[in-house]
């Protein structure tokens, strides 16, 4: 009887232990969560990271999966929304039991839903948004992949401001987390040539009439203006301008570098600049890798990838690296330590090279210039560093 007693706690030692054991990591599944804006202002990028996630896992699994185990990934919709984005974060941490949260899509959205996650230990990894709250103030469970929006404008609006002699510099912003990065950013960036904007004018998330702000601009004599917006404050702001016969330089950040602005502002568009870490990969690119994957991404989903669907896809593949590293026994410790040494080289879509540390988490705070050109993306210049813009 004592020793029936005895395996029976045992057991049931056993059951506790495997119960206690990493959460969203099973036997034979690795549980992944992502926020995605499906039905906001954003739907349009939300849609395209989801495909591109959505295309590595299939790859992976098909594959055979991470050490023996599938992946699988649950979305949640935000709308755009931080509050939805703290409920989305609730279901997908304290009821799916996700391991980790990767690409969520947007900074407030990003805020918001953060403390849910390390309340259970779920690291948030390589958000998108370029934001410095995605691994300012340190955290271990932040880590990020993008140069940030603040980074990203304090160096390219003086390379800008002397490559075209601009005399006054104007801002529209979104009056929210997102837009005053780059409202800072453009601010420090003037700074270091003892120059301040001349105009300064904001919107709140979710307008679609811009002509207030442009006309303000406009009686500014601004002839470059630094845009906080994302796909249709971009294209209403543009497009409200040249109607006026107001053709400043638009400088926006990698939030504006999408094919969207293009497919959907047209010719407008033509002459707009924004920084981005990644090409967009259009499928008649020249580069053959490119437009392999770029063919591959359309006969899968019936739609040409964008940009966001190469952060999509490479936010899984640099988790599966990791993963694959962190051996058999997967937690958020062991993602953690492979995580702290990794280096992640340039990829087939021009991206920088990214390092991690145990004190160190942003990958790269490298960006650089590109131009809408005949109604496509176009590369106009090298990645911009502290070293390199002191040279310019």
């Amino acid at each position: 009887m004592k020793f029936k007693a005895t395996v029976v706690l045992a057991a049931l030692a056993l059951s506790t232990t495997l119960s206690g054991a990493q959460q969203g990591v099973s036997k034979d599944t690795i549980t992944l969560g992502s926020i995605q804006d499906l039905s906001g202002p954003l739907a349009g990028f939300g849609k395209q990271a989801r495909l591109g996630m959505l295309l590595a896992v299939d790859e992976i699994n098909e594959q055979g999966g991470v050490n023996g185990r599938k992946l699988k990934l649950l979305v949640e919709d935000s709308g755009y929304d931080p509050k939805k984005a703290v409920l989305a974060a609730q279901k997908l941490v304290n009821q799916d039991k996700i391991f980790m949260m990767v690409g969520h899509i947007g900074t407030a959205q990003n805020m918001a839903a953060m403390p849910v996650q390390f309340e259970k230990n779920v690291i948030n990894f390589f958000p998108i948004t370029a934001a410095r709250e995605m691994y300012e103030p340190f955290h271990k469970l932040k880590y990020s992949f993008a140069a940030t929006y603040f980074d990203q404008m304090r160096r390219a609006v003086p390379h800008l401001v002397k490559d075209k002699g601009a005399k006054k510099v104007c801002t529209i912003y979104q009056d929210d987390d997102f837009g005053l990065e780059v409202l800072r950013g453009g601010e420090a960036g003037l700074k270091t040539i003892n120059m301040e904007f001349a105009e300064k004018t904001s919107f709140k998330r979710g307008a679609t009439d811009f002509s207030s702000q442009v006309a303000k601009m406009k009686a500014s004599g601004c002839d470059l203006v630094v845009l906080g917006t994302i796909i249709r404050e971009t294209i209403g702001t543009i497009a409200e301008s040249r109607k006026t016969g107001f053709n400043p330089t638009f400088l926006g950040s990698s939030a504006a570098y999408t094919d969207l602005i293009h497919k959907l502002g047209g010719k407008a568009m033509d002459g707009l600049y924004a920084t981005m870490t990644v090409q967009n990969p259009y499928t008649e690119e020249q580069s053959p890798q490119i437009r392999f994957w770029a063919n591959k991404y359309k006969t899968k989903f019936n739609e040409d990838p964008t940009v966001f669907s190469v952060y999509g896809y490479d936010i899984i593949n640099i988790f599966i690296n990791a993963a694959n590293k962190a051996g058999k026994n997967l937690s958020t410790d062991s993602f953690i330590k492979v995580m702290d040494t990794l280096t992640i080289p340039p990829d087939i879509f021009g991206s920088a090279p990214a390092t991690f540390s145990p004190t160190k988490r942003l990958g790269s705070d490298a960006s650089r210039l590109s131009q809408i050109q005949d109604g496509k993306w176009k590369v106009v210049g090298p990645y911009i560093t502290d070293a390199a813009a002191a040279k310019m």
